[in-house]
Parts: C-alpha cells; structure tokens; sequence
C-alpha cells in the first residue's frame, strides 16, 4: 500500500512540475506602456494610435491572454511636448516594469527619447514607433513598422516624374518631422527630374499654415507635397483651395485622410492624393486588414479612425514577439528585443514585417490612393 502512495505522490509531483504555462501563468500579467498625446493638437492621432492598439489587445486578452497572461496597458499623455515624452517614458519605465512600449507619436518626440538613452540603459523596446524618419528607424530598441518618409517620397516623384509633372511645391512642418521630409526631398528630386519650385514651413503644433498658403500659390507648383500632420494639412487644404491655388495636392501618409475628410466635407476633399503605406479599409481581400475592420465594427471606441490600424498592426507585431519571449514565463524586455529582431519576412495576415536589417523599417510598402466623389477612395 505504501508503493502505491508513494507512486501516487511521484505521479503528482510529475504533473504539478508539468502544468502547462497557460495554468501556471494565471493572476500574472504582462505590462505595456503608451507615452502619446492624448491631449493638445496632435491628441486626434495619439488617440488613433492607442485605439487600435487596445483594440487588438482586447482581443488578445479575450481570448486568454498570451500563453495565458493579459495584457494590460497603460498610458501617459506627453501633449506632443518633446520633454514630456522623456520624463514620462522614464517615469513608466521605473513605475511599471512594462516589457515594452508601444505608439510613441512625433519625429521631434522620437528623437528626443532615442537621445535621453532611457530605450537603450532600460533595454525596453518602443513598437510601433509613428514615424517614418531615418533618424527613428536607426534608433537603438525602436520598431517602426511603416515605410520611411524617404521612401514614400523617392515612389511618389517617381511616379510624378511618369506622368510628366516636374514642378513640386513642399510644405513642411517645421521640426525634425520637417526636416527629414526636406531631405528626402532633396536627395531624389533631380533623379527624377523633378524641380523643387517653393517650399514653405510652419510652426510646429500649430495650424498657422497662412504664409505657406501664399508661397504655394505665388509659386504656382504643380504638385504640393504636405509633409504635414493632420490638423495642419487639413487647414492648409481649406485655406489654398479658398486662396486659388489649383496644384494637385498630395499628403504624406501620417495624415489622417478619415479626418480631414470630415472636416472638408466630400467637395473640399475631393482630389486630395495621399501615400499608403499600411492596409486602406477599402481592401477587403488582406486578411489582417478583414480582422482590424471585424473587430473595429464590433467596437463602439469613438477614437477609432483611419489611422488606427497603425496602432492595432504594431499591437499584433508585439503579441507576435510576446507569444515567443513568454516561453519560459513573464516576458523580459531583453526577451521582447531579441524576439523582435528575430521577426523575418513575418506574415502578419497580408502584410509582411521584416526586422532583420538594422536601420531600416519593418515594411518598405508604399502605395498612393485618392479622394474622389461622395468621399471614396480611389487606388
């Protein structure tokens, strides 16, 4: 009888030791943190960002969680203040242990964080980081998930250059977002026959787009190309169309064409070109992007725009490295990294991400779509 206890109990110690990690894992919880404007000018695209990054997290968290831990996020609101973004990311960083950090917004914001050291010394990764500028993607633990701006810009005057257009107008904004623009700009133009006619900055965080308004209609461009932010490039399409101006109008992809739509109404948005470098809800044959509008449909966040698929594309890259550095129990940020960077040619649902080569983004895919009549996207 006592073999027989004593086999019973080696039995239970064989499967307590084994309990499958989703078991063992219950009560724990995986952190990760959102250091956004949620408030000021840029608050329209933090709030995007973070509405389809929850959305996807909620998902996730419903369905069990990541090998059976829930992901909870947590927020900070920088205002889009460059200083704030560092001292919140560092406050986040030492309060909550979160293993990564997810959505930062603003080249300027970017740049400052990547310069503070906190990423590399913390060793916590920054996902989905939204911009498109050189000096982000080379950033030290940042994960940028989208073309470069060079890239969107070296497509776009080629295919100017295709369709005989050589008079290009530029309107930036007047920071480090601005600046990269300009160098892409300058690095491709003559390449493709392409003539830098005027170009015109504005102060940043503001919507005083008036004197570029009236460069770009004394300089009579062809084409204007807004490397602007939402709201800006929204007043500044008002203000040329109410002014005269009559060149093409073309926005770099951090604009949100949902919101500029509504606020210009079908007439005033009307011929307003713009690059795609993430899934258009009109493509209804990407399977990601049927997941992100099955979800977002059954979803009542009023935050929830076109832009948030950005957000909701940087959650699934995270989760997919989560899944993986959750092995052996509550992910590490140094586990999160190395998980990250092992991601090659990654099939997320029709849209690939590849960070295998240093100092360049995960995707290099650029398209360009237009607003026709009523309001609808035309490829």
């Amino acid at each position: 009888m006592s073999g027989i206890i004593r086999s019973f109990s080696v039995v239970a110690s064989l499967l307590a030791f084994c309990l499958p990690f989703e078991l063992a894992a219950q009560g724990r919880e995986i952190v990760v943190g959102q250091v956004a404007p949620f408030s000021g000018p840029q608050a329209v695209t933090g709030r995007a960002i973070h509405a389809g990054v929850k959305l996807y997290v909620d998902h996730v968290n419903a369905q069990g969680g990541v090998r059976g831990m829930k992901i909870r996020l947590v927020t900070r609101d920088d205002a889009q203040q460059a200083a704030q973004t560092v001292a919140l990311a560092r406050e986040l960083i030492a309060g909550e242990s979160p293993v990564a950090l997810i959505g930062t917004v603003g080249t300027t914001n970017l740049e400052a964080l990547i310069a503070d050291g906190v990423l590399q010394k913390s060793g916590v990764p920054l996902v989905g980081a939204v911009s498109g500028a050189s000096s982000v993607i080379a950033g030290k633990n940042v994960f940028v998930i989208k073309a470069s701006y060079h890239e969107e810009i070296n497509r776009l005057f080629a295919n100017l250059a295709g369709l005989g257009i050589k008079r290009v107008g530029l309107v930036y904004q007047d920071d480090a977002l601005g600046q990269d623009v300009i160098a892409g700009a300058d690095a491709v133009a003559r390449s493709h026959g392409i003539e830098l006619a005027a170009r015109a900055g504005y102060p940043r965080n503001t919507v005083e787009v008036g004197e570029a308004v009236s460069a770009m209609v004394q300089a009579g461009p062809q084409v204007v190309l807004l490397g602007a932010t939402t709201a800006a490039a929204i007043e500044f399409v008002r203000q040329y169309r109410e002014g005269g101006g009559l060149a093409m109008l073309y926005g770099m992809s951090i604009i949100d064409t949902r919101q500029l739509l509504a606020k210009l109404g079908p007439d005033g948005a009307r011929g307003f070109a713009f690059s795609v470098v993430l899934p258009l809800e009109t493509q209804r044959t990407i399977a990601l992007n049927l997941e992100y509008l099955r979800l977002r449909d059954q979803s009542k966040d009023a935050d929830l725009s076109a832009r948030s698929i950005e957000g909701f594309i940087a959650a699934k890259a995270l989760v997919h490295a989560l899944q993986s550095a959750a092995a052996d129990g509550v992910p590490t940020p140094a586990a999160v990294v190395k998980n990250l960077q092992a991601m090659r040619k990654v099939d997320l649902g029709g849209f690939v991400l590849d960070f295998g080569q240093p100092g360049r983004s995960g995707s290099s895919y650029v398209d360009f779509a237009m607003l026709g009549d009523g309001g609808r996207v035309v490829q």
